[in-house]
């Protein structure tokens, strides 16, 4: 287990500080670390700004500990990363690696924060972000507290339009209750002490909305801070009409992030790119005038880029210093096959988002925000633990008709074609991206409601 803020230290960090709304978040995940650091950024930004301390329950909470934030339990990294709710064989070896032990001191920890806050006269409050994990131990620590739904969405079952056809029986306890949210979350929602709840999304918040839950539709801080340092205009110049002509057909790479998984990943991706590549040899096409194209491979500071440049170059492609448009990252590896490029790079992901045109995904957050901005993506169920068939069907319902399953690495070859030559189609995805993931600036408006509610 990681250390972390003593008892003495954090009594003594309380008693320097001016009286203020104190606040502890609760986050179970790496991705949901990341939210949370999100609204806590918007959060200090505030005048009189809260005392901030984090509780990780997943992980070790880096992202906090990245901005200064101190943590005041026990961490730990468990054998599931993460994921121990895709497979109950997870469960039994973050179990016997010493889950429930971890639970128990951190419920503790979680206890003595908010009484000795107690004692001190402060104001405090619990910020849960996640799904029921959080969401329950802000129940059990007596203080106020506010949740953000990031693990579940309506989508999941319904549309707007009704509940979503699906082949398995069991899958019916999904919405057995009227929402995905089943009746003991909502309890949990639904407390005098819960002050407010942030759903990710407008159809949510809805449905929620049909019980007394205090459910605010804000947005999905996930979109936030996505900004590229470059901007897609380079790409056009005085004759704009032309340049969007000439300029080359972009896609965009998405591997994840989760070694080894991920490095398998890139293989199968490798082999649909091998697929694509042959088809456009073919008379009829889609390339634009240019007949170029870029694949952006966005690859997280994780992994090992020679690894998968091996696997680019068992594909025939060669490595080449020329790069066929701008990155803010010198240290990018190019490749070059005929008329196409594949670059690899690990400090240009919001470029990577925004410049492409459709995406070949096998990821979690990286294919939702990608979607978010108003692109299609394809995805090729892998082997997992995260990105496998279940997870790639699941996230398919999540992101409606803008995302594209294709059961084998060679249909990407068909489904390209096919999509691009469909504009019709292409503006309806856009506009179902935005309102699946909605528009940036969620964390300042969760942080701008949370103090609202709080103090």
């Amino acid at each position: 287990m990681s250390n972390y803020l003593s008892p003495p230290s954090l009594a003594a960090n309380l008693l320097s500080a001016t009286p203020r709304l104190q606040i502890l978040v609760l986050s179970n995940g790496h991705g949901e670390d990341v939210i949370a650091v999100r609204i806590l950024q918007e959060l200090l930004q505030q005048t009189d700004p809260p005392d901030i301390f984090a509780l990780p329950l997943v992980g070790e909470g880096r992202a906090y500990q990245q901005l200064g934030i101190p943590l005041i339990g026990a961490v730990q990294t468990l054998p599931s990363g993460g994921f121990l709710y895709m497979d109950s064989r997870q469960l039994v070896r973050d179990v016997r690696g010493g889950l429930l032990q971890l639970t128990w001191s951190q419920i503790k920890a979680m206890r003595r924060w908010v009484s000795s806050q107690k004692k001190l006269g402060n104001k405090t409050a619990i910020l849960a972000v996640g799904d029921i994990v959080p969401l329950l131990f802000a129940f059990f620590s007596g203080a106020n507290y506010a949740f953000v739904g990031t693990a579940k969405s309506e989508y999941y079952v319904r549309d707007e339009v009704g509940i979503l056809p699906r082949k398995s029986k069991s899958a019916r306890w999904e919405n057995f209750s009227g929402s995905i949210y089943h009746p003991w979350e909502r309890w949990l929602m639904s407390r005098r002490r819960c002050r407010a709840v942030f759903p990710r999304d407008s159809l949510t918040t809805e449905i929620l909305k049909n019980w007394p839950i205090p459910a605010f539709d804000v947005g999905n801080p996930m979109m936030d801070g996505l900004e590229p340092r470059i901007s897609p205009q380079l790409f056009y110049l005085a004759n704009a009409q032309y340049q969007e002509m000439a300029r080359p057909l972009v896609i965009t790479l998405l591997p994840g992030s989760r070694p080894p998984e991920a490095y398998h990943n890139w293989q199968v991706i490798m082999v649909a790119i091998s697929a694509l590549m042959a088809s456009f040899s073919e008379r009829d096409t889609i390339l634009p005038s240019s007949g170029s194209v870029v694949f952006l491979g966005a690859i997280a500071p994780g992994l090992d880029l020679n690894i998968l440049a091996e696997t680019v170059q068992s594909q025939g492609w060669q490595p080449d210093t020329s790069a066929p448009i701008p990155l803010p990252d010198n240290d990018a590896l190019i490749f070059k096959q005929r008329n196409a490029y594949l670059i690899l790079t690990q400090q240009a992901y919001n470029e990577c988002l925004h410049w492409g045109d459709l995406a070949i995904a096998m990821a979690g957050t990286a294919t939702e925000q990608f979607i978010g901005l108003g692109k299609p993506a394809i995805a090729i169920p892998g082997e997992g633990p995260q990105f496998n068939p279940g997870f790639a069907e699941a996230q398919s319902r999540l992101l409606g008709l803008s995302l594209i399953l294709a059961q084998e690495p060679a249909q990407v070859a068909q489904i390209v074609p096919a999509l691009l030559k469909q504009p019709d189609r292409l503006h309806t995805i856009a506009e179902n991206g935005i309102r699946r993931l909605g528009k940036p600036g969620a964390a300042k408006r969760i942080a701008d409601g949370f103090r609202e509610r709080f103090g």
